[in-house]
């Protein structure tokens, strides 16, 4: 049976010391999560709830599970990623009260998975996932508990659409809110946030350039136009690869070069793939791929790069660098993969994440939808829902005054103009 990361540590005081003052830092700069402490503790909105987490663990996230907890829950957590786990944080985590985690970076596929059945074992009535790992597990292992469970959250694209296909199926048996399509949650976390922490940590972990660089940007949704975005504004030559068409469309009309990954492959410095699809790097690719390219991931998965194929091409590989792994090639050129070609932004020995700011909106939202769930949960059939748009403005009404931005109201003739249809030429 897994233990919690605290007894797991030869320095677990250590560990809690440096992971709490990075819940600190994140603390300070999250308003929205800070309002949301002083109603939580005062009503106590999860008294008798058991929530269960399968997230990225690092700060911004144990400031989500120490909020849930000082409402009043019992919170168990894991990671979401073998790689995205900073162990300090998770024994920082693992000491607040109500809370326990068994979040460890660099675990395998059977550890990583033992660790979402401890969560389970703790008889979630809610769960908070982000991929949807624990929700799938719950399906497939433990259908018994379901009839307990209130509902779920999912954080991001890749578990929506997940969560999407077996509601499709007939085989999601309790709601699950998709916190990622919200406009809270899409417009900044995916856009600003996927955008800006990519190309940190990619910059951090090779101490390489944007300027003058060709980017190429697999996947024109929310987070490749933040890549995209983000990289043009670092004076990188941007390249995007899709096939849906009017989102290729879009990208062309906005002003980047649009063309085929076999086109593409011959011309990019970096390439960074946001699609949630897997194969979308291949072979072929590798075969037409300059010296010295960078392949990263910002995708949810694991799946986008074909590493098992790059592996059999290369005559050799070695670590080039801390967090990057180089494949030599048998004419002599190397293809440099960061962190193993999982999340880029979260897996990279140095990587933090998303912006801070960006995730108080993100979790701002992950907490008032586990408030709806406690509080009106039997509104709710099996199945994906949109977040109620009331608590996505209520997040961005507290985020707003936390920034001292006014902003104007409708007057009751607009708001009665705006419900009506008989109004005419």
């Amino acid at each position: 049976m897994t233990a919690p990361i605290s007894e797991r540590l030869d320095d677990v005081e250590a560990a809690r010391e440096s992971g709490r003052r990075k819940m600190d830092w994140a603390a300070q700069h999250m308003p929205i999560c800070a309002s949301l402490r002083e109603e939580f503790e005062t009503d106590q909105p999860f008294a008798g709830e058991r929530i269960g987490m399968a997230m990225h663990v690092e700060a911004k996230t144990a400031v989500l599970a120490e909020l849930l907890a000082q409402g009043g829950a019992e919170v168990a957590i894991t990671g979401c990623n073998p790689l995205s786990t900073h162990d300090d944080v998770s024994a920082a985590l693992d000491a607040v009260d109500g809370v326990t985690s068994y979040a460890e970076r660099g675990v395998d596929d059977e550890e990583y998975y033992a660790a979402i059945e401890a969560v389970i074992d703790h008889e979630p009535t809610i769960t908070v996932d982000d991929g949807m790992d624990l929700v799938a597990a719950i399906h497939e292992d433990y259908p018994d508990l379901i009839d307990t469970i209130a509902g779920g959250a999912e954080e991001t694209t890749t578990g929506v659409h997940r969560l999407r296909a077996m509601d499709a199926d007939g085989e999601l048996d309790y709601p699950v809110f998709a916190v990622n399509d919200t406009p809270m949650k899409r417009l900044f976390d995916n856009v600003h946030g996927t955008g800006e922490s990519s190309l940190a940590s990619i910059a951090m972990t090779t101490n390489l350039s944007w300027a003058g660089k060709t980017v190429v940007v697999a996947g024109y949704g929310h987070c490749g136009k933040g890549v995209a975005k983000k990289a043009s504004g670092q004076n990188a030559d941007v390249v995007v690869t899709e096939v849906e068409p009017r989102r290729a469309l879009e990208a062309h009309m906005e002003g980047y070069d649009v063309m085929p990954m076999a086109e593409a492959a011959e011309e990019g410095d970096v390439f960074i793939t946001t699609t949630g699809n897997r194969d979308v790097i291949v072979e072929d690719h590798f075969e037409n791929m300059q010296d010295g390219v960078l392949l990263a991931n910002a995708g949810h998965f694991d799946v986008e790069i074909n590493l098992e194929a790059l592996s059999e091409m290369a005559a050799d590989t070695y670590e080039a660098r801390d967090g990057v792994q180089a494949y030599e090639m048998p004419d002599g050129r190397r293809l440099n993969v960061l962190a193993e070609g999982r999340l880029v932004n979260l897996a990279t020995p140095i990587a933090l994440g998303h912006p801070v700011e960006v995730m108080d909106q993100s979790f701002g939202i992950q907490a008032v939808v586990v408030r709806e769930l406690v509080e009106n949960g039997d509104a709710y059939d099996a199945g994906v829902h949109d977040v109620p748009d009331r608590l996505d403005k209520e997040v961005a009404e507290v985020k707003l005054a936390a920034e001292g931005v006014d902003f104007d109201g409708l007057t009751d003739e607009q708001a009665e103009y705006m419900d009506s249809w008989q109004h005419g030429t």
